[in-house]
């Protein structure tokens, strides 16, 4: 099940908030030379990896050729471990695993902003842009600050992929443009944590101060290609989340003109499939207002097929395109980046700018 290897660091690469990036000598094992590869570190759960420190390394995604990071993960530098840390905080993340971690989530006893999170009864009306990939968040941030630039976003990051926030550079680089990310479920290392997405989102809203809240898994996403076999399904369920906590969901919706595969050309089918069978509730799905010429014909039908529960709106694109560029981050989903899938980043950008004309607008948030 895990391919575990030894290796000596040779050098640090560099790295980013949570993350040491690592240059590493894997040693031979028997049937298979030595060779060299990536390394990643988590600083707060195995400490920050220095050059000649021996690792105990998981190599699966590197067996595997994973396109997703592709790193060796270090699990231990056994030979210099972390001191303790001591302080509140007994909610298990990545719970009976061997890197199972102690954190402090809003909404335990020993929380300072437990009382908040509980007297709170509604989001109010709060837009919550539910979204498939991780890819997302910077095109919708980017659409909701190309709009209303005042509005105060925050992240609830969902564990259908990364279980480490610090995983995602993204996040990194976005961290000025995000009020607060919480981490949600059995992923960990945001700002805040919060036992499950309902608690997420009161925590956005009322510690973090956000007017707009972004859901999405983190980097990384398990699909099959069965109709029910993929972790965007949690984008309907976030859906449902948001409504019964009173806030506006807004579907924003995974559209490709560059996907090869079918079930993802046009709407793919993780959002035909989370919003048309999981999304009990109603939800606006943003449609950007020019969609590419081959493929609006069959966008138009797979539209058609949605529930009447959800509200369709044809939202103006313009402008959101620069707005993207401006970005400090390099768009890419899939390995596609804005160029070779276009309307995928617009689709995601125009949910954000519906969710800003939302905020600007609290009267006519409650329906």
């Amino acid at each position: 099940m895990i391919r575990w290897r030894y290796g000596t660091v040779r050098a640090v690469r560099g790295g980013w908030r949570g993350c040491t990036e690592l240059e590493v000598d894997v040693e031979a094992r028997e049937g298979e030379a030595a060779f060299s590869c990536r390394g990643l570190a988590y600083d707060e759960l195995v400490g920050v990896p220095v050059e000649g420190d021996r690792v105990l390394l998981n190599c699966n995604a590197i067996a595997k050729g994973l396109g997703t990071g592709g790193y060796a993960l270090v699990v231990a530098v056994p030979e210099r471990l972390p001191g303790d840390v001591e302080g509140p905080g007994h909610i298990v993340k990545a719970r009976y695993t061997p890197m199972q971690a102690m954190r402090l989530a809003v909404d335990e006893d020993d929380s300072p902003h437990r009382a908040a999170v509980e007297a709170c009864e509604s989001l109010d009306g709060m837009p919550v842009v539910v979204a498939d990939l991780h890819s997302a968040l910077a095109p919708i941030l980017a659409g909701v600050h190309a709009t209303a630039p005042g509005v105060r976003v925050a992240y609830v990051m969902t564990d259908g992929g990364s279980l480490p926030a610090w995983f995602s550079r993204q996040l990194d680089q976005l961290s000025d443009r995000l009020c607060t990310v919480v981490t949600a479920g059995q992923c960990f290392g945001g700002d805040l944590e919060a036992t499950n997405v309902h608690n997420a989102l009161i925590a956005a809203k009322v510690v973090g101060g956000a007017d707009v809240a972004i859901v999405a898994q983190g980097p990384g996403n398990l699909g099959t290609g069965t109709v029910w076999g993929f972790s965007g399904t949690a984008a309907g369920e976030a859906v449902n989340a948001a409504a019964v906590l009173g806030g506006r969901p807004v579907a924003s919706l995974r559209i490709s003109e560059g996907d090869a595969r079918e079930r993802h050309r046009g709407i793919s089918h993780h959002s035909m499939t989370a919003y048309k069978k999981v999304a009990l509730a109603s939800a606006d799905i943003p449609v950007p207002d020019e969609l590419p010429a081959d493929l609006e014909g069959k966008i138009v039908a797979q539209l058609a097929e949605l529930p009447e529960r959800h509200r369709q709106v044809t939202v103006e694109a313009s402008g959101l395109v620069e707005a993207m560029e401006a970005l400090p981050v390099r768009l890419s989903t899939m390995g596609r980046g804005l160029d070779a899938d276009r309307v995928y980043f617009v689709a995601e950008a125009v949910a954000g700018r519906h969710a800003a004309f939302l905020a600007k607008r609290p009267s006519e948030t409650s329906g």
